[in-house]
């Protein structure tokens, strides 16, 4: 017995150990808000003050000061998701992922995006003072990275820390214009349904500019304006990356005229994939000369969007095609040459080396045209195709963007502001302005070009053909609108309008956002803070009741039960609304699944209908797809004894959706509640490994909204039972010009994304529940309100 009792007092003993131990290194691996950090090179202490969300407020007296110190608190924060973001374009994930990334790694190298940034390299100004301020942020990460505790992901994936670069900067931008880019998962898929079954199938999916829906209104008020000159591998690809993709947002600015107070108020809601940590990193920066609230990605110096008590600015995705596919002719004789105009030139080749987690390195080459990296072999819809290379306007065109990027941070009105977007030739942006002056503007950034009126660049083009652009825009041709007489501006990835009649090609959401926008603004002239918080967060889609009467006048002769009869009824009634505990939504969006997987299925088969639904003109197809009775995708070619209509899809289409709610929610029409299939769950790369998942991801949670509503919670159509949500507002913003103290946000988690920061979630159910913070920027409220202090000061 005593040796029994020794024993057990051991075993508590080495269990308490092992508590103390495990605590202790919690204590060691967590960010520090508190106390002092020597720092190299800092000319004066600055001083950073965290607010109750963690988020630090910079206070120094000189700009590389503060933007040192910048790199630091970001780097203590987010050095994990730095570290992933400028991994991607140089093909780093195998190294830390394995095997399973190899074929995004060669994916990913193939687009060019690290030899353009190497050639960026070559043209910068290293004395101007971006470039300084830049090296600065770098060099406070590289001062985490070498004295700060390595991040629990960095000791779970055996990962050594490296410095951070001015390479890996212009690379982690790089994947930011890959990932707003659609034509890679549009161009050939496109193709390969045209050569499969005929124009006649691409031609009802909606893939034209339409005029008949809400497009954004050009203003301009200047008389110098310049007149015109009349997938498979992808999807698994991109599927794997460890990091979110940019989809779309919806952005307004109220002019005085439209507002109760007679200021300005911008909001603004980037929808970005949902993962952990969520993709902004929030950061107060001030200096006797500069000032900057600012959203920053993992890497990046200077703020993407960000406000101050003179400006305030925001972004939603332009979705101008700016990437375009050719087929090569290479040579009969000789497979290392192709032909570019009349003679034959040599294939650029290059080679890469994949290092592979846990395995030998894997050797890569990929070969370049005068347009662009051929993607056969590591583009699976382009294996069935000759040679394909792909001209993207990023790699080909020089790259100014971090110019851009630093331009706008400093801007002090309108003019200057202006000025500095021409230099962001990729990716596309409709980039929101609004001022304390009263001006509000949307201009529509890209280097645009003009194409040959029978280029169609949704397809696949042929190289020497006369199928290359035939000019460059100048930046005063793009759509735009400053101070539009109507008294707002808005964006939500629609249609933009043309300048002197030119149609601008790209990937463009449906109007159902668009037009609730503007539903919403044009008959109220009285908007305050408070007002356009409830909008932001509203979830009732014009679009869907239209949609849904239509489909029930297709069944409603049909013999029905009580209870289809009662949720049929609910569907005619119905105003689009995606509340919690609404019971129309998960009826039409069930039903909506099965009759594009009835219509569509059947033609392109699982791998083809599993693509074509990811894109956005499938988004943009729905609408006039369900309207049209003579679609050529109505008749099922499976059943070849008859010939299937609209109504019989749609009636079928309705019996699969109600069994399908009946096995997965129950016969109770009543239970069948929005809450109960719309879930939120924000998840981390290492979440993944199912032991781990509780301390690394964020939720699940119910969530109110719905695909192409304003408060855009995204999922995809899929067999699966629940909609899982996996995009949305990446923050949710509104700045008052008004009480520009007083301006809300909100983040999807939490400002760190360290899993053992208090500031690692403490965001999410408020974000869940439509819930804002105050942008805090008046400097005793910061002092009184800190909830720790952390100094930084020059190192003797």
């Amino acid at each position: 017995m005593k040796k029994l009792k020794i024993a057990g007092w051991a075993l508590l003993a080495l269990i308490a150990i092992a508590l103390v131990a495990v605590f202790s290194l919690a204590q060691i691996l967590k960010p520090s808000y508190d106390g002092v950090v020597d720092t190299p090179e800092l000319k004066t202490e600055v001083t950073v003050y965290y607010d109750t969300y963690g988020i630090p407020h910079i206070y120094a007296k000189n700009e590389l000061d503060a933007f040192r110190t910048l790199g630091y608190v970001h780097a203590q924060d987010r050095l994990w998701q730095m570290e992933l973001l400028r991994r991607i374009a140089r093909g780093g994930l195998s190294e830390v992922f394995g095997r399973d990334l190899v074929d995004t790694d060669k994916f990913m190298l193939s687009l060019g995006i690290d030899e353009a940034t190497k050639r960026t390299l070559t043209t910068l100004d290293y004395d101007s003072k971006m470039v300084r301020e830049a090296q600065a942020y770098l060099d406070g990460v590289n001062l985490f990275v070498e004295e700060g505790p390595t991040p629990i992901e960095f000791h779970l994936t055996s990962l050594e820390k490296q410095p951070f670069t001015l390479e890996d900067v212009l690379n982690t931008i790089g994947y930011m214009s890959f990932s707003f880019a659609m034509a890679h998962k549009t161009d050939p898929l496109l193709s390969n349904i045209q050569n499969k079954l005929g124009p006649e199938y691409v031609k009802d999916l909606s893939i034209d500019v339409d005029s008949n829906t809400v497009w954004i209104k050009n203003y301009k008020a200047h008389s110098d304006v310049i007149p015109v000159v009349a997938v498979t591998a992808v999807h698994n690809a991109l599927d794997k990356l460890p990091v979110p993709q940019f989809i779309g947002s919806n952005s307004w600015v109220l002019g005085p005229g439209k507002t109760k107070s007679g200021k300005v108020i911008l909001a603004n809601d980037p929808h970005i994939g949902f993962a952990q940590p969520s993709v902004w990193y929030e950061a107060h920066v001030v200096t006797p000369e500069y000032e900057k609230y600012g959203y920053h990605l993992a890497g990046v110096p200077f703020p993407l969007l960000a406000h101050d008590r003179n400006l305030a600015y925001g972004l939603t995705m332009f979705e101008n095609d700016d990437i375009d596919f050719y087929e090569e002719e290479i040579h009969p004789d000789n497979p290392l040459q192709y032909r570019d105009a009349e003679e034959w030139k040599a294939l650029i080749q290059l080679n890469k080396t994949i290092k592979v987690k846990d395995s030998s390195s894997v050797n890569y080459t990929y070969a370049q045209t005068s347009r662009g990296p051929l993607l056969n072999g590591v583009f699976e819809p382009l294996d069935s195709l000759p040679p394909v290379s792909m001209s993207w306007s990023y790699t080909r065109l020089d790259n100014r963007v971090l110019n851009a990027l630093y331009g706008i941070s400093h801007a002090t009105n309108i003019s200057e502001f202006e000025s500095h977007l021409p230099d962001i030739h990729a990716p596309g942006l409709n980039v929101m302005y609004g001022d304390a002056e009263g001006n509000v503007a949307w201009w529509a950034t890209a280097r645009l070009y003009e194409m040959p009126e029978e280029a169609n660049t949704k397809m696949v083009l042929k190289a020497n053909a006369g199928q290359d652009p035939i000019r460059y825009l100048d930046f005063r041709e793009n759509p735009s609108a400053v101070n539009p007489p109507w008294g707002y501006v808005y964006s939500a990835n629609n249609q933009p309008d043309s300048v002197s009649g030119l149609k601008i090609p790209g990937y463009y959401l449906p109007e159902n956002r668009a037009r609730r926008i503007v539903e919403l603004l044009e008959p109220k002239n009285d908007w305050d803070r408070e007002s356009v918080s409830e909008m932001i967060l509203d979830v009732t889609s014009p679009v869907n009741p239209t949609i849904a009467q239509d489909l029930v006048g297709l069944v409603a002769d049909k013999e029905m039960d009580e209870a289809q009869s009662g949720m049929l009824e609910k569907l005619l009634k119905w105003d689009g609304n995606s509340e919690l505990k609404s019971v129309e939504p998960a009826l039409y969006h069930r039903w909506m699944y099965y009759i594009l997987k009835n219509t569509l299925a059947d033609e392109l088969g699982e791998e083809l209908f599993k693509q074509v639904m990811s894109t956005h003109f499938l988004k943009r197809a729905i609408a006039p797809l369900t309207k049209n009775n003579s679609s050529i995708w109505w008749d099922n070619v499976g059943t070849d004894e008859t010939k299937e209509t609209r109504s019989d899809i749609v009636l079928k289409s309705f019996e699969d959706a109600w069994s399908s709610l009946e096995a997965d929610l129950g016969i109770d029409v009543a239970s069948w509640t929005w809450d109960r299939l719309h879930v939120l769950e924000h998840e981390h790369p290492i979440g993944q490994v199912p032991s781990l998942r509780d301390f690394f991801n964020v939720g699940p949670f119910p969530i109110h909204g719905t695909r192409e509503v304003i408060n855009n919670l995204a999922f995809p159509y899929t067999d699966d039972f629940l909609y899982r949500v996996n995009a949305g507002p990446s923050t949710r913003r509104i700045i008052d010009f008004s009480d520009i103290e007083n301006s809300m946000s909100i983040l999807p988690t939490g400002q760190s994304g360290n899993p053992l920061s208090d500031h690692y979630e403490d965001q999410a159910e408020m974000y869940v529940n439509g819930q804002f913070r105050k942008m805090m920027m008046n400097k005793k409220e910061i002092q009184d309100q800190a909830g720790s202090v952390l100094k930084f000061r020059p190192q003797k």
